[in-house]
């Protein structure tokens, strides 16, 4: 059984099947191997164990943030993140939100193609997620003014009853599903010997799905 608050280091799959019960995780973060990118010491990744043994320690409600790019491969993209995705729900989550993690930069790009500046972040939930703190930092332009306007419906006709309009709009409002975070040395993270990894995760990024997706960092003080 895993003591809280404690760091571990294990393989993924093993682990969660010896040390963690059913039903007992509300958040997993977790950025998995791209393909074949970076070599883990002939490691082979097995996302379907992976995602069988996240559904059954994930409590109900409860959120695993999926971060994965893909391998292009003679001249074509893998799409593996996709068969990930479809995986995740075959074992049983909800596909909650699709994702961008938007770069500022991108590396060694393609003659041929756009350039590459975006990664996959899948949101899988275990039926509705039970916790959510939308991180509202978007400026919003029309900022003063009142809400206006009309929205379809199913049917096709204009529904202008809707709930806030009249309403003065916020100065900030709820950002959008494409996230731009900064990457690079001493953007990534501050700490010099992470550079070592071969595959560094940013800081922001965590942070940001954790402030997102749990409640701990409330009753914690974690972000402060």
């Amino acid at each position: 059984m895993i003591e809280l608050n404690k760091f571990y280091i294990g393989e993924s799959v093993s682990f969660m099947k010896k040390n963690i019960p059913d039903s007992f995780i509300n958040l997993t973060v977790t950025s998995p191997p791209y393909d074949d990118l970076r070599k883990y010491k002939g490691f082979i990744f097995n996302y379907e164990s992976m995602f069988k043994e996240l559904y059954r320690i994930t409590k109900d409600g409860g959120v695993v943030v999926w971060v994965v790019g893909d391998k292009t491969q003679k001249g074509s993209e893998t799409g593996t993140s996709f068969r990930q995705a479809l995986c995740a729900k075959e074992v049983g989550f909800n596909l909650h939100d699709t994702m961008i993690y938007q770069k500022k930069s991108c590396v060694y790009p393609d003659k041929n193609r756009y350039n590459n500046v975006f990664e996959y972040m899948f949101i899988f939930s275990k039926g509705k997620p039970n916790t959510y703190n939308l991180i509202t930092d978007k400026k919003n332009s029309r900022y003063g003014e009142k809400v206006s306007g009309s929205q379809r419906k199913a049917d096709g006709t204009l529904d202008y009853n809707r709930s806030k309009l009249g309403e003065p709009i916020k100065e900030f409002g709820v950002r959008d599903n494409v996230w731009l975070i900064d990457s690079g040395y001493m953007k990534t993270t501050k700490d010099k010997n992470a550079y070592k990894h071969p595959a560094m995760f940013p800081e922001q990024l965590a942070k940001d799905y954790i402030l997102s997706w749990s409640r701990d960092y409330m009753q914690n003080g974690i972000f402060k």
